[in-house]
This record gives C-alpha cells, sequence and structure tokens, in this order.
C-alpha cells in the first residue's frame, strides 16, 4: 500500500503536474515499499510527463521501456524514442528504428530514412540486433535496387552493406545471423568454410540438449538443418573434419528426432549396417537391426527422399533379412524410380527386361525406365538402350527416298501411305514395317512397338526408343492422320499386296527383284 508521500504524488499528478507525473512514473518503473514495479503503468506516466516537454521522461522511456510494450501501448510513443535517440540515448534509437521500421505501410523516404540512420547509430554502438535488422534492412534495399534496369554496378572490393553487418552481428552472437551466414556458405556449395563455422554450434547444440534432456523445449527448424548438414558433410569429408562416430551419430539421431529426412535416411542405413545400394559397410560394424532400419527408411521415404524407398528395396532382397519379399522390394524400388532416383530407374529397366519372358511388354516398360535413367546421365543405362532398342544406322530404301521428295503432293491424294512414308523415314522402318504398321497401337508414348508378325510371319517384333521432341512431336502428327482408322487388311489401306502396288504404282515403275533396303525380306 502506497505511503503518505507516495499518495501526495499521486494525487499531484493526477492534477497534471509534470515533475509528479514523472515521479510517480519512476516508483513504478523501479518499484517501491508501497507501489508495485508495473511497466506499463510506468509508461502511462512518463509518457503524460513527456507531453509537456520532460526530458529526463522520455529518457527514461527510451532507456527502460522494451519494443513490446511500445507497440502494445494506446497511445503513440514512438516521438519519445525519437527524441531520447536525438539526445544521444543509442538504445531508443534501435526500439525508435523498429517501431517505425515495424510499419507495413510506413513511407519509404522521410520517417523511414530516420529510422533508418538511427538504426546504423544504434549498429555502430555494438548494439547486436541492430546490426541484424540492418543487415537485414539493407539486403530488401538492395534486392529494390537489383529489379533496376541499368543498376550502378558497385566496387568488387566493396562489401555489400549487408554483408558486413550481417558479419557484425554473427560476431556479435546473433543466432538468426550465423544461421544466415552459414545458410549463404551452403548456397554457395562452400562446403568446407559451412562445417567450420557450424561445428562449434553443433557441438553447442547436442551439449544444450543432453542437459535439459527430452523433457527440454525442441530445436529449432534452423537448428535441426544445422545438425543434419554437419554430419552429412563430416560424413562425407576426409581429413580435419573427421568427426569421431559417437559424435556423428549423436547429429544424426537428435537431428532424426526432429523429422530431418536426411538424419532419417542416415539412421536407417546405419541400423542396417549398410549403404544406399545394398551393400554391407566395413567389418565392426556390428549386427544390423532390419526393424529398426525399415521404420527410419519408412520415415524419410514418406518424407520424400527418394533414397530410402530404394535402401528399403535392397533390405526386402537380402537373404539374411527373415522378412524376405521380393514384391515388397519391387514396390519400394518401383516408387524410388517414381521420384526420379537413378539408380532405381536403371534397376527397374533391367529388372523388367530379364523378365521380357514372363510378360512380352516388359521390355516396353524396360525402355521407358531406362530412358528416364539414361536423361540423368547413366551411361549403362544409355548403353543397354542401344541393345534393346536399337536404330539401324543405315539409309532408308529406295522407295521411301524417292517418295519423300513428292510427300506434298502425295499427302493431298494418298495422305494414309504419305503419313506411314514419313514415318518409316523417321524411324528407319522396313519396306513391310512401313506398310503393314498399325500406327496407334505401336505409339507407347515413349517409344514405337514394331510388331507385324500377325500379317508377315517373317518380320521380329522390336522396339525403336523416341529420343527428342521433334521426333515426339512428328509421331503425334502422324498418330492424328491415323485417327478412326482401321489399319489392319479389313481398313481403306487393304492388305499387304494392295498396299505395296500402290507403292509401286506410285513410283512409276515396278521396283526390280531385292531392290533397296527391307532388313532381309526379298522385295
Amino acid at each position: 500500500m502506497a505511503n503518505r508521500e507516495e499518495l501526495a504524488i499521486i494525487r499531484s499528478a493526477r492534477a497534471g503536474h509534470a515533475s509528479a507525473q514523472l515521479e510517480l512514473g519512476k516508483l513504478y518503473l523501479f518499484g517501491s515499499a508501497g507501489l508495485p514495479k508495473s511497466l506499463p503503468t510506468a509508461l502511462h506516466w512518463l509518457d503524460r510527463a513527456a507531453q509537456q516537454d520532460c526530458a529526463e521522461a522520455w529518457q527514461l522511456i527510451g532507456t527502460h521501456i522494451p519494443l513490446e510494450l511500445a507497440q502494445q501501448s494506446a497511445r503513440p510513443v514512438a516521438a519519445w524514442y525519437e527524441r531520447a535517440w536525438e539526445d544521444g540515448n543509442l538504445r531508443a534509437a534501435l526500439v525508435y528504428a523498429q517501431l517505425v521500421l515495424g510499419q507495413g505501410n510506413a513511407p519509404r523516404t522521410g520517417p523511414r530514412d530516420k529510422a533508418v540512420r538511427a538504426l546504423e547509430q544504434a549498429a555502430q554502438g555494438g548494439f547486436a540486433e541492430a546490426q541484424w535488422l540492418l543487415a537485414r534492412q539493407h539486403g530488401v534495399a538492395e534486392a529494390a535496387v537489383a529489379s533496376d534496369p541499368a543498376p550502378a554496378p558497385a566496387p568488387a572490393s566493396v562489401a555489400p552493406p549487408a554483408q558486413r553487418w550481417l558479419r557484425r552481428a554473427a560476431e556479435s552472437g546473433v543466432a538468426e545471423a550465423r544461421f544466415a551466414l552459414l545458410e549463404q556458405d551452403w548456397e554457395q556449395g562452400q562446403q568446407g568454410a559451412y562445417l567450420e563455422r557450424a561445428l562449434p554450434l553443433a557441438r553447442a547444440l547436442v551439449q544444450a540438449a543432453e542437459a535439459r534432456g527430452r523433457a527440454g523445449p525442441r530445436l529449432a527448424p534452423d537448428e535441426v538443418r544445422l545438425l543434419s548438414r554437419c554430419a552429412r558433410l563430416a560424413a562425407s569429408s576426409t581429413g580435419a573434419h573427421d568427426l569421431p562416430a559417437a559424435e556423428l551419430q549423436r547429429f544424426w539421431e537428435l537431428a532424426a528426432a526432429e523429422h530431418d529426412r536426411h538424419a532419417q535416411l542416415a539412421m536407417g542405413l546405419w541400423y542396417a549396417r549398410m549403404q544406399v545400394d545394398g551393400k554391407r559397410v566395413g567389418a565392426g560394424a556390428g549386427s544390423a537391426n532390419f526393424k529398426k532400419a525399415i521404420r527410419w527408411l519408412t520415415l524419410a521415404g514418406e518424407q520424400g527422399l527418394a533414397e530410402a524407398w530404394y535402401a528399403l528395396s535392397r533390405i526386402y532382397v537380402k537373404p539374411e533379412f527373415s522378412q524376405r519379399n521380393v514384391a515388397d522390394a519391387q514396390k519400394y524400388l518401383e516408387r524410388a524410380a517414381e521420384m526420379g532416383y537413378r539408380a532405381a530407374q536403371l534397376e527397374c529397366g533391367l529388372s523388367a527386361w530379364r523378365a521380357r519372358r514372363e510378360n512380352e511388354n516388359n521390355d516396353v516398360r524396360a525402355v521407358y525406365w531406362l530412358q528416364k535413367a539414361a536423361a540423368q546421365g547413366c551411361a549403362e543405362a544409355d548403353a543397354a538402350l542401344r541393345k534393346i532398342a536399337p536404330r539401324p544406322d543405315l539409309p532408308a530404301y529406295t522407295e521411301t527416298g524417292q517418295l519423300a521428295a513428292a510427300a506434298p503432293g502425295l499427302a493431298a491424294t494418298h495422305p494414309l501411305l504419305a503419313a506411314r512414308l514419313e514415318l518409316a523415314a523417321l524411324f528407319r522402318l522396313s519396306r513391310a514395317e512401313t506398310l503393314l504398321l498399325d500406327v496407334k497401337a505401336a505409339d507407347r508414348g515413349h517409344c514405337l512397338v514394331v510388331d507385324i508378325r500377325a500379317s508377315y510371319g517373317r518380320s521380329k517384333r522390336r522396339l525403336v526408343a523416341i529420343e527428342t521432341a521433334p521426333e515426339r512431336q512428328a509421331l503425334d502428327r502422324i498418330v492424328r492422320v491415323f485417327d478412326n482408322i482401321d489399319c489392319g487388311p479389313s481398313g481403306p489401306e487393304g492388305n499387304y499386296r494392295q498396299r505395296l502396288y500402290r507403292l509401286r504404282t506410285l513410283l512409276g515403275a515396278p521396283a526390280a527383284e531385292g531392290e533397296g533396303l527391307d532388313y532381309g525380306i526379298a522385295a
């Protein structure tokens, strides 16, 4: 309860005396024997005193009233922080800048420029938070300048202001600035610099986590990412940054517990005692625990990590795995392949090719997956494609070459034959294949299935891979020509003899015996 002296101050402050309002504000600011410490009440009375030009009142506001309370104030109080800054109070400069720059509708000139100057003075005065905010503020400004069509080039020897303040904030211990610098190193591929900066932070995180135990707060996303990246870089590096196995494992465990997918993959592989491709790790690693490995790998796969599904497929084909299941292995293998994992695509292609006797169309699936793997630079897949779906490197036969010159006129009078001849020239088809191929059924999207055995018994089924976008576009156009057309002998083109007669008639003279290339088939 307030004593007599404090009651007198309260009555005088309510009567509007600035000195009493200042004194009452101090009492609530620091607390007294009769009045409790209350920053909101202190701000109320100091604000009233400042409205009567009391310099000590706005200095006390600038020094002791935090940003959060100033933002919650019913009255705008940024002016008192501004005046305190003008009187030399750098902490007030920081809060003033935060209040002004935190307004989304603040004008870009005038108060905003003044707030940036206040922030610069606070940063130069050693306020780490001001340094971090100034780095972010300069970063926003530079992004706006970069959108200018012809910005003036900056000297290469001068570091950008954002980078300079970012480094100073990081050196002052601002966690956000440290993580921002680490993110720069990671994005620029400077793995050595990243690991050198990040290892002390990662070790401190591990120590803090062990000190607080399981009941402590969870790690922030930036901290989880830091642990995971450190472990990945340390596991793949040799030399100065080699980590003890126990420390590396602890990094993985903490990150995996916070749902980092790369850490979950590493934990799964560690429990399985193998690499992603299923090869067992070196001797002395201990026995595998496939049950725990499958749990971690499944969690990583469900977060979009294709390597995890591929590793799972390798576990399910291991002879030592008690629940070995080839069907499950194939399911996980195809899931990894669908997510773009090159090794899985290669394995899917090769396994489909090996199983072509079980299902004739498996060769079509094989070409599909091998094309996907070859597009990612897999030399083995490219070599397999050349064997499975070769394209003869030979000139088109005489009839195709002669009619290709007359294609514009031929397309008007014989559109189906013109389309077939274009297809033959594009994919190096034989004469019989050209005349008898069911074009719509042959098109499988990624390849052409050339199969005329039903009409021409001496032929063989073969595949032709569609390698380029122009080939795909040309094939689409040719297929449209055969929409609603029966390509069989009962269709408008007739049987093979009729088609061959039409082809030779359009040449103006019958072809000689054996003329042209027909893959060993007599003319």
